[in-house]
């Protein structure tokens, strides 16, 4: 298993990996940078995996620019993003070395490295790609970098220009320094993708994507599930948030995080407190800092006496939140989002709908794939403007106390009902197939 080298994607594989592993006696080789060893370990310990998942480094060219402990996206300063990913391009020697020493009978590759297939191939070895996104994603970025007409059936996905202008400088990144051979972005991947493509996702989620995905790149997309992370037995007894969150009314409350790698500006978490201030409703919100200012502490970073005015119906909280058992608990009645794949499928998993305000690239498809979908409500701005905050209270108030959230947390319900009905049969299926693709492999030997 080789993911690209962010949070966002190692933690699918993993999930992905320890579900397989329950179904079929794999032994997976995990492939990553020694830096991200440690948060992979604990996942490894604390899922009793030690004899089944064995971690192999990856190493990419020495530079003065991008020292080993930048090769994550965890802590990386912002503006080496496309460095990182320029120096991922350098890691081919070292993967191909990997692969002839360990000969796999299957390797399962990320997006931003289709050599890893051509390796794979070039030796023989299965590759099947799995993408840690969804297919609206898929749909999307196929269309409109590679047909050039106006015939795309999900108009609901339709992006501004403006918005489409983070997701135009990535592939115009790729085109120059990943897909340099063939301009054909992520279906590249798929036409090396041995007999299927795995995505996170599920049917009943994302059906109408899935079915075109597969019929415009020729290629079965097999879902995977959402690969959510369960709740945490105990926690509401060892956790503050989770006692705090307990005392409050069903549904009153909303959960407000933009992720681990997406941080606000300071006139942007103004407007949210002024949001959250003028909504009257309680709040959980997890605030981090970009590492370039991680010594700035909440109290500079919020309002001057929002934290004394909040205290009774707010909890800010630095860094880390048991983000599933918030969404799991009956007192949470939103999910103020930035709309990362990850975060989006856990809010409908646990069926909380999803107040969307996506910040780039792929977010702005997600978030209006769950609007079409009838599961979140997007907080509207100006173009290049932050989110104000009367129009961030405006949608609290419509999700949390008006009729429209009731329709929200239904549909958000019966979508998750969906997920988890259709989870452990996809889950049984993919595993399944990759093990007739790893016998395949043995036979050729």
């Amino acid at each position: 298993m080789f993911p690209w080298l962010a949070h966002g994607h190692i933690f699918p594989y993993l999930e992905l990996a320890k579900r397989i592993l329950i179904r079929k006696n794999f032994h997976i080789y995990f492939c990553s940078t020694a830096i991200n060893f440690s948060s992979i370990n604990q996942f490894i310990q604390k899922n009793s995996l030690d004899n089944s998942i064995e971690l192999v480094q990856l190493h990419l060219q020495p530079s003065i620019e991008l020292p080993p402990h930048y090769h994550t996206t965890k802590n990386l300063p912002s503006n080496l993003n496309f460095t990182l990913l320029k120096a991922f391009q350098t890691a081919k020697s070292s993967f191909a070395d990997i692969i002839n020493k360990l000969k796999p009978d299957l390797v399962i590759y990320d997006i931003f490295q289709p050599w890893a297939a051509k390796i794979a191939l070039s030796l023989n070895i299965s590759a099947v790609h799995f993408a840690a996104f969804g297919a609206a994603t898929v749909s999307f970025v196929h269309h409109h970098y590679n047909c050039w007409d106006d015939n795309f059936p999900f108009t609901a996905l339709c992006l501004e220009d403006h918005e489409k202008k983070s997701v135009d400088a990535l592939i115009e990144f790729l085109y120059a320094n990943v897909f340099e051979e063939d301009k054909d972005v992520l279906f590249v991947n798929y036409r090396l993708s041995t007999e299927i493509v795995l995505l996170k996702t599920c049917r009943g989620f994302e059906g109408k994507y899935i079915d075109y995905a597969s019929a415009v790149s020729r290629t079965k997309m097999v879902p995977v599930g959402p690969l959510v992370t369960g709740v945490c037995e105990n926690a509401e007894e060892s956790s503050e948030v989770m006692k705090w969150l307990s005392k409050k009314n069903q549904h009153s409350t909303v959960y407000i995080s933009f992720g681990s790698e997406c941080f606000l500006s300071k006139n942007q978490i103004d407007e949210i407190a002024k949001g959250l201030e003028l909504s009257g409703v309680n709040f959980i919100w997890v605030i981090r800092f970009p590492v370039e200012e991680k010594n700035i502490s909440i109290e500079e970073a919020i309002p001057e006496g929002f934290l004394d005015r909040m205290k009774n119906r707010g909890k800010i909280v630095s860094g880390w939140a048991p983000q599933a058992n918030i969404l799991g608990h009956p007192n949470t009645g939103a999910f103020i989002s930035h709309c990362g794949w990850s975060s989006l499928t856990e809010s409908v998993y646990f069926g909380v709908p999803v107040i969307g305000m996506p910040m780039k690239l792929n977010m702005y498809i997600d978030a209006r794939m769950l609007v079409d979908a009838g599961a979140c409500v997007e907080v509207k701005r100006e173009e290049n403007e932050v989110f104000k905050g009367e129009e961030v209270a405006k949608v609290i108030n419509q999700v949390i106390v008006g009729k429209t959230g009731e329709v929200l947390r239904q549909r958000a319900q019966e979508l998750s009902e969906k997920m988890r009905m259709e989870e452990e049969q996809a889950l049984d299926e993919t595993t399944e197939q990759l093990w007739q693709i790893c016998l395949k492999n043995k036979l050729k030997e």
